[in-house]
């Protein structure tokens, strides 16, 4: 009995992700690339609110009361709208610490590597004939 409800439900899901424009326009933001443009997609909210006035003005001048469900579907991708870009400047800036540790780390590392093999009497390990070790390697 589930079954049939859970496969319809999911069908919907992905079909809503795949090919409404805010769900579009929000799984672009939250890549990596993307969240530099959280806040831009904030004004997208601005039409949004425009077209739910409009239909709600429109609705109460005589309109058929289904214009009320557009009104709310304006609402709802106005909200999502503005709140994607708090959320994705602070993605970023969680994204932007985690590379600089990183980034701080792999320094650390090769810093570390470069001083043990500085440490290290190359020299005294090469044959008689001091040819360069890439000529030693590649014979």
């Amino acid at each position: 009995m589930f079954e049939p409800i859970l496969a319809t439900a999911a069908r919907s899901y992905f079909f809503m992700r795949r090919f409404m424009p805010t769900a579009i326009v929000i799984d672009t933001i939250n890549t990596r690339r993307g969240l530099k443009w959280g806040v831009l997609a904030m004004l997208l909210a601005v039409p949004y609110a425009l077209a739910a006035i409009y239909c709600r003005a429109q609705v109460e001048a005589g309109a058929p009361a289904w214009l009320n469900l557009i009104v709310i579907l304006c609402l709802w991708n106005t909200l999502k709208l503005l709140l994607i870009g708090p959320i994705s400047l602070l993605k970023l800036m969680a994204a932007r610490v985690r590379e600089a540790v990183a980034r701080r780390r792999m320094t650390k590392a090769l810093h570390a590597s470069a001083a043990s093999t500085s440490r290290c009497s190359c020299r005294d390990t090469a044959d008689a004939t001091s040819q360069p070790v890439h000529l030693l390697i590649a014979a």
